[in-house]
């Protein structure tokens, strides 16, 4: 009502200011004069303005004409569009102030404008190519997935727009969790587009959480032609896709074919530790020690790992402790400063029953970085002295709640993973673990770090019954656990360390009681 008011009186207060200008013309003295061809016109003030308006005008039309004249030309000559775009002339730049209002709308995050002005610019333009996409990426802004999907189909149907509407489908699809379709989506748009980093990415991400690691690798393969993958990068990402694909043959037929996989891995990313132990052991299955030593000495030059250790003991099964001390100097002079190698050197002295060689090799580490394996350790070395059971099971409580040290993190989500994936169990990233030590103390405990009974191997049945009793109470492999080989629950490692807990609060209720 406001509005209209307002609107009223603006219209009268033009129709005066009008009546009132032409009433002073009127009312003026003076005017215009022509003089063409001899003849002399003279114009008064109000016939001066009239004239002016009607040159303006004719000047318009003259420049109209000629427009019209010039596109008739252009039609005459072949040019079968040139009258239609004359006359769509306005509606066209009105189709594009449209398009770029809906544009900047869709830029400011105003999703039901730009909507809007899409289907104004769409009237005037009839051009769905355009219009579509702007359409299609503002409902998805307003949640209207509904809508967006068909828009998205809408653009399949052209050449021209086909990629984008794959590519958008796509994402709705991963956004909803269906795998399946986004996956025959992405390998559709990877056809039209195969230099597209974004659909290079998400077709390997598909392909590694499909475990379609030859199709992983063709797409890798792809990304390297392509230049969107350095080459050192795509060596090591090629050995984590072969070394997935030799993990997963479990036919005993194939065990070549997973031992060849490992191998290259192996060869294409020699620090790779999954793929070093696993080439190793494949070497060692084909009787090849010197293979299998040299496969795991370069990747503990890289990278100390203890599941090189545990490859590195299975060479030779059979050996004695002290002959084991002897033949893994050849693993411990590599880097001998790194806290690796010096745990790795208190176990086999532990397992030789040299408990002050144990000591020394662990250093300042219980001072300085004391975790659960290395009170463990220590907690071995006191029991081996002789040192009383309040001793040892202190160093078991302690080992409770001490950081469980390095561990396989997701450098995108640090979620601890207990065994090497090539996939992140909690955000799928890919190639993303990493043998680190975890920004908080957690629960998961990863496997290969129990070092200490795969070192021993057999030393334990070596031992008198009482010698071998005395050790099981420090580390407890389970009633049918084989003496050579590592624990790899977590949780039961947990669980001892509570009962040891519970044994050390007890102590001085014995101890008062006595």
């Amino acid at each position: 009502m406001l509005w209209s008011l307002i609107k009223i009186v603006v219209f009268v207060a033009l129709v005066g200011a009008l009546t009132y200008g032409a009433g002073y013309l009127l009312e003026s003295q003076g005017g215009v004069q022509i003089t063409v061809a001899g003849m002399e016109y003279t114009l008064g003030p109000l016939q001066s303005v009239i004239a002016a308006v009607v040159l303006v005008f004719v000047v318009w039309l003259f420049f109209k004409l000629a427009g019209l004249i010039i596109a008739t030309l252009k039609f005459i000559n072949g040019d079968d569009t040139a009258l239609s775009r004359y006359f769509d002339r306005n509606r066209e730049r009105k189709g594009y102030e449209a398009l770029s209002e809906g544009l900047m709308a869709l830029s400011s995050g105003e999703g039901r404008l730009a909507i809007a002005k899409a289907n104004k610019a769409e009237k005037y333009l009839h051009k769905p190519e355009l219009t579509d996409l702007i359409t299609a990426q503002a409902a998805e802004m307003v949640g209207d997935n509904r809508k967006a999907e068909e828009v998205y189909k809408r653009l399949l149907k052209n050449d021209t727009t086909r990629f984008v509407g794959i590519r958008g489908i796509m994402k709705q699809k991963l956004a909803s969790g269906d795998t399946d379709t986004a996956l025959q989506l992405a390998e559709r748009a990877f056809a039209i587009k195969p230099k597209h980093v974004e659909i290079q990415d998400t077709l390997l991400q598909l392909q590694a959480e499909k475990h379609d690691w030859s199709g992983a690798r063709k797409t890798l393969q792809a990304k390297l032609k392509h230049g969107a993958l350095p080459r050192d990068v795509y060596k090591r990402r090629d050995a984590v896709l072969a070394l997935s694909s030799a993990t997963e043959i479990d036919d005993s037929e194939e065990s070549g074919k997973a031992a060849d996989s490992a191998i290259e891995a192996n060869r294409a990313s020699p620090d790779l530790v999954p793929a070093a132990a696993m080439a190793a052991r494949a070497y060692i299955a084909q009787g090849r020690k010197r293979n299998a030593l040299k496969v795991l000495k370069k990747a503990w030059e890289a990278h100390p790992h203890p599941d090189l250790a545990a490859a590195f003991a299975e060479i030779e099964p059979e050996e004695t402790p002290d002959q084991r001390i002897q033949r893994f100097v050849q693993l411990t002079r590599i880097q001998p400063d790194h806290r690796e190698t010096r745990l790795l050197k208190a176990e086999l002295n532990l397992a030789a029953e040299h408990f002050p060689e144990a000591r020394r090799a662990l250093g300042d580490l219980l001072d300085k970085d004391p975790d659960a394996r290395v009170l463990a350790i220590m907690a071995a070395i006191e029991k081996g002295e002789g040192a009383k059971d309040a001793v040892v099971r202190g160093y078991l409580a302690k080992a409770l709640t001490a950081p469980r040290g390095p561990q396989w993190v997701c450098d995108k989500c640090n979620t601890i993973h207990a065994e090497w994936t090539p996939i992140c169990s909690n955000c799928s990233a890919f190639d993303t673990l990493s043998w680190t030590t975890p920004p908080q103390s957690e629960v998961v405990l990863p496997a290969g770090a129990d070092m200490l009974p795969l070192i021993i191997g057999g030393a334990l049945e070596d031992k008198g019954d009482d010698a071998a009793q005395a050790d099981a109470d420090v580390i407890d492999l389970g009633p049918e656990a084989p003496a050579s080989a590592a624990p790899t629950d977590a949780k039961a490692h947990d669980a001892e360390l509570e009962d040891a807990e519970v044994i050390t609060s007890e102590e001085p209720k014995k101890e008062g009681a006595k």
